[in-house]
């Protein structure tokens, strides 16, 4: 039975641009599971309490709904054992632990400052009064306020992404000499980034740029090939 899950979709609905829904269907595609994705915008609510689920990623296997992009990956990773480990062993389950909380902390904390009022762009109408007023009140300022000076902040993400770049500067991936789904978990910002904003976030020779590259080729360019502004 062909997998299904909820994939929030701009006006166009070919345009995905949840970096935890990016996650999932690279952990998808690294287990070689396909996957039916259905573009859900954020007023659709019920769609998702249906299955008992408030956010997505919402994933459907067969009578099994699983959200929560860390928790579906931990769902496939067990349920689906004789595929490709998203991991490479419980050692690596505990290290991908740590990225994720600081993929969360970090990068897209930082990436949010960068591109959040680009957002509303590239919405559905019936999200753009949504999302505006919820992430509004919770900057407490206008999206336009929070990226006002983007051009300095920009210099502060990348100071903080040091850490990442200086393991690239030694590997291609995260994962070593082939990617796991740490290198996912990151990526997943930088797609949501690309996916929603034409704001230029690395320098051209950053290793971490390189790295953005060869992770959009993977799967046969799955990342790459999707409506985004690079």
């Amino acid at each position: 039975m062909t997998l299904r899950m909820y994939d929030l979709a701009g006006a166009d609905p070919a345009r995905r641009f949840s970096p935890y829904c990016w996650r999932v269907k690279l952990a998808l595609a690294a287990k070689g599971l396909p996957v039916e994705t259905i573009p859900w915008r954020f007023v659709q609510k019920d769609l998702l309490a249906r299955h008992g689920g408030e956010k997505v990623p919402l994933l459907l296997d067969g009578d099994r709904a699983v959200s929560d992009s860390w928790t579906i990956a931990e769902y496939l990773e067990e349920t689906y054992p004789e595929r490709p480990s998203l991991f490479g062993g419980e050692g690596g389950r505990a290290s991908a632990r740590f990225i994720n909380a600081w993929a969360d902390a970090v990068v897209m904390a930082g990436l949010v400052r960068l591109v959040v009022a680009d957002i509303v762009k590239v919405l559905d109408p019936g999200d753009v009064e949504y999302f505006r007023t919820s992430r509004e009140a919770r900057f407490g300022m206008s999206l336009e306020a929070v990226q006002a000076d983007r051009d300095r902040q920009v210099e502060v993400f990348r100071k903080d992404l040091q850490p990442l770049r200086m393991m690239l500067r030694t590997q291609p991936f995260l994962g070593g000499a082939a990617p796991l789904h740490v290198d996912s978990i990151v990526f997943g910002g930088f797609q949501w980034a690309r996916c929603v904003s034409p704001f230029k976030l690395l320098a051209a020779d950053d290793p971490v740029e390189a790295w953005r590259q060869r992770m959009l080729d993977l799967h046969g360019g799955l990342a790459r090939d999707v409506p985004a502004f690079d």
